[in-house]
């Protein structure tokens, strides 16, 4: 790998990769310093405890001549990467089941929550939350207690106001996954999917809900590695028509395309890792996620290297860095605090 002057001013370049551990390694500073590097993901496997993680965060970005962004899988549940020292999140699904008791409260407690985990993300260093979830809950492997209802409607109010209270704590919003997993039984990390249903039906179900997350303003969207041959043969991650065509164009989205993890098998129907990021870059997705697999994520950034910066695709992803709202903290955590209760047993009577 080239190495690069450290007073170069870089834009964000579109691989995003995880570190190996707990520490920054030499060959990973170097990764940082590529131009063709943007971001950082975070698993659990970089955590032992905030402060810990907060130091190799500020590594990161030491290691990088230029802005370094950093996003996580924050939902809560199931995928809640930090753990110790951070609030327990419960699943969309909780948030679900409490808005069929009492809607007004369950849309306040998402907002409430969600401002409290992205409060607690920001103090150490983080940019992005890859959430909210907005799929429909419809018996997915993948997805499950991951979203909200099976309603559209619900689903839209639960994740605005998540993408809300994200927003007031000064971090970006992601939803996924484009135009909707809810519709295949099958686990993307781990098989192929294909969706059979018509347009009509994915359009009046599903895409309601991006439709609506975007007119609130979320920042980024990732797409599925399912196909919708309703529309096209690929994975709606490697295709133009989901990603320009309809998404951009027709649904008017002008903020930033992550795709999903490019290691999951369902990617695999584009060749090997760096041919993925290609078609993904090439499809319209701004950013490349290249997770848990190391040796993949450096061929990916050495098969990007002599490309010229595109400075559209370095403004988007420059956009996903937010400032937090101005609010009374002391009151907004006291609401949160009270939300995470309610949401244990929001039915008194059972």
């Amino acid at each position: 790998m080239a190495h690069y002057h450290p007073k170069r001013i870089l834009q964000p370049g579109p691989v995003v990769f995880d570190p190996v551990g707990i520490e920054l390694l030499a060959h990973e500073r170097e990764m940082l310093a590529h131009p063709a590097t943007g971001a950082v993901i975070l698993f659990g496997h970089n955590f032992e405890e905030p402060q810990q993680l907060a130091d190799l965060i500020r590594c990161c970005r030491e290691a990088r001549s230029g802005e370094l962004l950093v996003m996580v899988d924050q939902e809560g549940g199931r995928v809640q990467r930090f753990r110790t020292g951070f609030s327990a999140l419960p699943s969309a699904a909780v948030f679900g089941e409490a808005f069929d008791v009492d809607s007004k409260r369950a849309v306040a407690a998402a907002e409430d929550v969600a401002w409290l985990c992205g409060r607690e993300l920001r103090v150490i260093g983080v940019d992005i939350n890859l959430a909210p979830v907005a799929d429909l809950q419809t018996g997915s492997k993948a997805i499950g207690d991951r979203a909200y209802h099976t309603n559209p409607g619900v689903t839209t109010q639960l994740s605005a106001a998540a993408v809300r209270g994200l927003h007031c704590s000064g971090l970006s919003a992601t939803a996924k996954h484009f135009p909707g997993h809810g519709g295949v039984l099958e686990d993307t990390h781990v098989d192929h999917a294909c969706d059979e249903r018509e347009l009509a039906e994915i359009t009046e179900k599903d895409l309601s809900v991006f439709k609506q997350l975007i007119e609130v303003g979320v920042d980024s969207v990732m797409p599925a590695h399912v196909v919708y041959p309703a529309v096209d043969e690929c994975p709606a991650g490697y295709s133009p028509k989901w990603i320009k065509d309809l998404l951009r164009t027709e649904m008017g989205f002008e903020g930033a395309v992550l795709s999903d993890d490019l290691s999951m098998a369902a990617a695999g129907i584009a060749g090997e890792v760096p041919e993925r990021a290609e078609m993904a870059l090439s499809a319209g997705c701004d950013l490349a996620l290249v997770c848990q697999d190391p040796g993949a994520a450096e061929s990916v950034i050495d098969r990007l290297s002599g490309d010229v910066v595109d400075e559209t695709r370095a403004e988007r992803v420059l956009g996903l860095m937010r400032d937090a709202e101005e609010v009374d903290e002391r009151l907004r955590l006291d609401r949160a605090m009270l939300s995470l209760d309610w949401l244990k047993q929001p039915n008194p009577d059972l």
